[in-house]
């Protein structure tokens, strides 16, 4: 499990816990981590060359000290000070001491030529939009030589609080972060300048414990120990029925995966309403067709743009049991929702449905994908699960802890580009539904849904097809029971 606290809430702790040691020790803590991660990385460092790229702030004195530690194991560490006269003393006079060297920016270029590894420290967790020209200039020169890239506590030019990148930011292949996780290296674009990261404990945990974290994930035993399972007396009916409002003439396609993801999401029983119903009955005739009673909804995949469409998604709105909302349902939820009172809902957007839902432009959901949910959720009152290679889920206030400010966001991290391609989400929007039928809180239900359905695109052929990510999903299962 990653938990990520906001700056304020990690500097607060920060503040708190210097009070009560000696100076720079959380520093010398932080240097001490990161230099570990840099010798697993080199794995030869007598010899090796180190540059590191040094701002005026602390996570320059981090970068400082660490490189200190690797020039006494006999590495040849150069530092290029980007901060001018206002890097940190103590972290200069350490590196000088053992040997270190420092290089003018403009002479940058020549030492990255020949560097084994790069360790950026340019900007820290309180940096704000890309970085400056001269530092700028010299990221793109680190990245064109080849060698890793480490970047101290958080990649520079990364919003920390949002993981959004505002210009040019540095792409690291390694991060080592300090005491939490950031919100910026859990959420994309800024998580894909992450690379692997390793987290350092410096001490802040007791001071960080009544702090909310902004985002977290779930940890495998977690996902596991919320997956239905049926008990000793459980019946198709005791388990759940899942009802699937998906699909028509023109795109039969979409009922049958959304069907399919819902067989595998641990309800008792599919029920389909809809006209391709023998395309459904082909593929599975353990379907039941025609209306019924359910425990939950799945609405919107492939209905199109016909009144019926609109019909069939009132129909189930008006239910008043749990919905999952997706693809075509989405554009007709404000119309759909006027005949009365609603369960609760689940919707499943891609970034950008979320832009028009929000009505902004798709960039600003990509660029914003943290605050975006959050705002969805907030205005839409629905538990909201934000589409992507990192997918967010957000509960509206008052549900899973959420309050005016979102609470905290989940983030499912296992899934991939390969899922990118049409009718997975139709897949996932099925999985959620059975297991909110099966009895599982909304938010619980899309997590754990993103979850196997990320699982279940690893074991699928590459490239999958979402019907062989549906095949896959009771092997994710088993791989979570074997996991948890």
């Amino acid at each position: 499990m990653r938990i990520a606290y906001s700056v304020h809430d990690v500097r607060a702790a920060e503040r708190r816990l210097m009070a009560r040691v000696p100076e720079d020790a959380l520093m010398l803590r932080a240097a001490a981590g990161l230099a570990a991660v840099c010798v697993r990385t080199l794995g030869r460092v007598s010899g090796a060359r180190v540059v590191l790229l040094v701002g005026s702030g602390d996570n320059g004195g981090d970068a400082l000290h660490a490189g200190a530690r690797l020039a006494r194991r006999g590495a040849g560490v150069r530092a290029v000070l980007l901060g001018g006269d206002r890097v940190h003393a103590g972290g200069l006079a350490a590196l000088r001491r053992a040997g270190g060297r420092t290089v003018d920016p403009d002479q940058a270029a020549v030492a990255l030529r020949r560097a084994d590894l790069v360790v950026d420290g340019i900007v820290g967790i309180g940096g704000r939009g890309g970085l400056r020209p001269e530092a700028a200039r010299v990221a793109r020169q680190a990245a064109a030589c080849g060698a890793p890239l480490v970047a101290v506590d958080l990649p520079s030019g990364i919003d920390a609080d949002s993981g959004r990148v505002d210009g040019e930011a540095v792409r690291a292949d390694v991060t080592v972060t300090f005491g939490a996780h950031k919100p910026g290296l859990l959420v994309d674009p800024g998580r894909g300048h992450a690379g692997v990261v390793h987290p350092v404990d410096i001490g802040l945990g007791p001071e960080l414990a009544e702090a909310t974290p902004v985002v977290r994930t779930l940890h495998h035993q977690e996902v596991a120990d919320l997956l239905p399972v049926p008990g000793p007396e459980s019946d198709k009916y005791r388990r759940g029925v899942v009802g699937v409002a998906a699909g028509s003439e023109r795109y039969p396609g979409a009922a049958v995966l959304a069907v399919a993801g819902a067989l595998r999401g641990g309800a008792g029983a599919v029920r389909y309403v809809g006209p391709p119903a023998e395309a459904v009955l082909a593929r599975f005739p353990e379907v039941l067709v025609g209306t019924g009673r359910v425990q939950a909804w799945v609405a919107g995949s492939g209905l199109g743009d016909a009144p019926e469409a609109r019909e069939r998604l009132a129909r189930a709105l008006e239910d008043g049991v749990p919905t999952v909302v997706d693809a075509d349902g989405l554009r007709m939820l404000d119309t759909a929702q006027r005949r009365g009172p609603r369960g609760p809902l689940v919707l499943t957007p891609h970034a950008g449905e979320a832009a028009a839902l929000l009505g902004v432009a798709r960039a600003e959901v990509e660029a914003q994908r943290l605050a975006s949910v959050r705002r969805l959720a907030r205005s839409t009152g629905a538990t909201v699960l934000l589409k992507g290679s990192t997918t967010l889920i957000a509960s509206p206030p008052g549900e899973g802890g959420a309050d005016e400010d979102g609470g905290t966001v989940v983030a499912n991290l296992n899934g991939s580009g390969w899922l990118a391609t049409a009718g997975t989400g139709d897949v996932l929007a099925g999985l959620i539904g059975s297991l909110l039928a099966a009895g599982l809180a909304p938010a619980d239900a899309a997590a754990v849904g993103a979850h196997l359905h990320g699982l279940a695109g690893s074991l699928a052929p590459v490239p999958p097809t979402a019907a062989e990510v549906a095949e896959a999903l009771p092997a994710a299962w088993g791989r979570l029971r074997d996991r948890g």
